[in-house]
């Protein structure tokens, strides 16, 4: 597994502190820099209601170089009117301050418990102790995913190498995230870096590519949060020339930062919250591309199925219930579904199948979902996670 992903590409420094905003007195604030300043591109949450960190780092991301990104955990700066921007600003400001740059250069982001002000006075205090340990080392790069995780367990990081006119690209990321995941053109706090040159339009085409087909098709619960941030800043120190139109080069670009993605994305649904196995969920046949996409997320939040897959159970019965019930177009002579390779229902018949064999499927870490709407050519998917007691045990002892 990578360890200090974020700066594992050249250019980049890293650190990550506690600065007293968890009880737990872990690691919560975390603080990268580029010193040359990096190439931008972001997506944020869609939730009408957002982190005063949203609002902040939607309007900084516009601008052509960032030198920072700050986010802190523990607290998520959410529902907290003008005094949490004023906050998120002033987070901006003080970064800013230690690492030489301007407020709107600097990217902020929060995660935590919503509804609570932020205690500015130890967030300023954890940004100049984060400044002062800034480093570009293995460790370092682990303390800043540690500073960001909230109940997550274990760290979420990912390197991946592509070569680009000669020149060897690393691209790095890390992400937070085990509840509240169930995303619409966002995804939950994860910042990705790469030492590749390419322009900002080609980077944010790159990156709501690989966050369409991976992150954002994870669901954990269906909930979307109001924090969801995704940064991926790109140093050029790898002395490629830039890429700036969709040729080969931003093909290879592309392909690596979506295989970092779905790294991560799959880290994310191992380690949800009381999660003990991830599925994928294949929708072929549909009217519309749409309407895949829409039967496979309508199946992996389907919390029957999910507490079958947690079971092992070979319930075929709720998965064709959550697709019938989702709005699809459908023709039931045609409906079919497998569990990993195994035919369970077929021109809208169950089958024989071998109900031991199918529970050793589910049982696995990770398995597949196949069904067929007979309707038409399209197809998409989903992953998802079982639905354990562990989430309830967690979710009812979040202080709110």
């Amino acid at each position: 597994m990578a360890k200090g992903a974020v700066t594992q590409a050249a250019g980049f420094l890293a650190a990550g502190i506690a600065c007293g905003l968890k009880r737990s007195g872990k690691r919560d604030l975390a603080l990268i820099h580029c010193p040359g300043g990096a190439t931008a591109a972001a997506m944020f949450t869609t939730n009408k209601i957002v982190s005063a960190a949203v609002d902040v780092a939607r309007r900084h991301a516009r601008n052509a170089r960032i030198y920072a990104v700050v986010i802190n955990s523990g607290n998520a700066n959410a529902c907290t009117g003008q005094k949490g921007i004023k906050d998120a600003i002033a987070m901006c400001q003080t970064t800013a301050k230690h690492v030489g740059a301007e407020p709107h250069h600097v990217l902020v982001a929060s995660t935590g418990i919503i509804g609570h002000p932020l205690p500015i006075a130890k967030v300023k205090a954890g940004i100049a102790s984060a400044a002062a340990a800034l480093a570009s080392s293995t460790a370092a790069g682990q303390d800043f995913a540690r500073a960001i995780m909230t109940t997550d367990t274990r760290c979420k990081e990912a390197v991946g190498a592509v070569r680009i006119s000669g020149k060897d690209v690393t691209i790095g990321g890390t992400a937070k995230g085990a509840g509240m995941i169930g995303p619409n053109m966002a995804t939950t706090i994860s910042v990705i870096t790469t030492d590749a040159a390419i322009s900002k339009s080609m980077l944010q085409k790159a990156m709501a590519a690989a966050v369409g087909s991976s992150l954002n098709k994870l669901t954990v619960d269906g909930h979307q949060s109001t924090n969801d941030t995704a940064v991926v800043l790109a140093s050029g120190a790898a002395g490629n020339p830039p890429i700036t139109r969709p040729d080969a080069r931003y093909r290879a670009f592309a392909a690596a930062l979506m295989g970092v993605c779905e790294d991560l994305t799959r880290q994310m649904a191992l380690d949800a919250e009381g999660a003990t196995r991830m599925f994928k969920v294949i929708v072929a046949g549909a009217a519309t591309q749409a309407e895949a996409a829409k039967a496979a997320r309508a199946v992996a939040d389907y919390d029957l199925v999910k507490c079958a897959v947690h079971g092992g159970d070979p319930n075929w019965g709720r998965i064709i219930c959550a697709v019938g019930s989702c709005g699809v177009r459908l023709d039931e002579k045609k409906l079919a579904c497998k569990i990993g390779d195994i035919g369970v229902f077929a021109k809208g018949r169950p089958i024989k199948f071998d109900a031991a064999k199918v529970s050793d499927v589910i049982r696995k870490e990770y398995h597949t979902i196949t069904i067929q709407l007979g309707a038409g050519n399209h197809t998409d998917f989903c992953y998802g996670c079982d639905l354990s007691r562990g989430y309830v045990t967690i979710n009812a002892d979040y202080h709110t």
